[in-house]
């Protein structure tokens, strides 16, 4: 298991390597400049493939959360496993968007004239940001507890159906967010292969981070079972 993840992770990481300076290369001195919002149209690059790549995290975190709270007690290794891997999509996660939310208002700003307007995509992000954000703290103190834990683990979970709305709420309630990706708004093949690159530097930066994160949280609670099980043996012998 060890050894697969291993190579997982060092295929992931490498990818990342490669993908991220090109993206970057790309981005800058590739992709042509557009007519209407001039230089500042490049915020999209990273504003949407951020974006995309949150939504990856906190799903894989809900999903994680919910077969936390449906596997038994007795099944330990596979709930630590799980608990583990969405703190690390969570916490990649509420970076990926705190990029998204800086992003954001940055190329607003240039295409609306204003960086904040309370339209249903933005204003969903922002609560599922905060959601994520309330997840992550819960489980900085939560440490070994196990309600605690199922706690931060049902919170995951009620992000799952706001991470839909958030795909779909232009579509259901209108906006002035664009729909550049799914509606065909990339046209120029320059900018679609930067868009591509990005979005790929994105998801596999972020994969990487979130393994990265997952093995070390996954040792920091073995550690705090043994600690447990001393302090337990240290009592009893008192």
């Amino acid at each position: 298991m060890n050894s697969r993840l291993d190579a997982v992770q060092t295929f992931v990481a490498i990818a990342s390597l490669c993908l991220l300076p090109l993206a970057l290369i790309l981005v800058f001195f590739y992709a042509p400049i557009e007519a209407t919002l001039g230089v500042s149209q490049k915020i999209f690059y990273f504003h949407v493939s951020s974006a995309i790549s949150m939504m990856a995290c906190f799903g894989v975190c809900g999903i994680a959360g919910l077969l936390f709270l449906i596997l038994p007690p007795t099944r330990k290794n596979a709930r630590l496993v799980l608990d583990g891997v969405g703190v690390a999509c969570a916490e990649m996660g509420i970076v990926l968007g705190a990029v998204v939310l800086v992003t954001g208002p940055l190329w607003a700003k240039k295409a609306w004239g204003t960086f904040w307007t309370w339209e249903p995509r933005l204003t969903l992000s922002l609560v599922v940001f905060l959601l994520f954000l309330g997840y992550v703290a819960l489980r900085s103190f939560a440490g070994s507890d196990a309600f605690s834990k199922g706690v931060a683990s049902g919170l995951a979970v009620l992000g799952i159906p706001l991470l839909y709305f958030i795909h779909f709420a232009v579509e259901r309630w209108g906006g002035a967010h664009p729909q550049v990706v799914f509606k065909g708004g990339l046209v120029e093949p320059k900018m679609v292969l930067t868009f591509i690159i990005s979005l790929a530097s994105a998801l596999f930066t972020s994969t990487a981070m979130v393994l990265a994160r997952f093995r070390i949280e996954v040792i920091r609670q073995r550690m705090d079972e043994v600690f447990l099980a001393l302090d337990d043996m240290e009592s009893k012998e008192v």
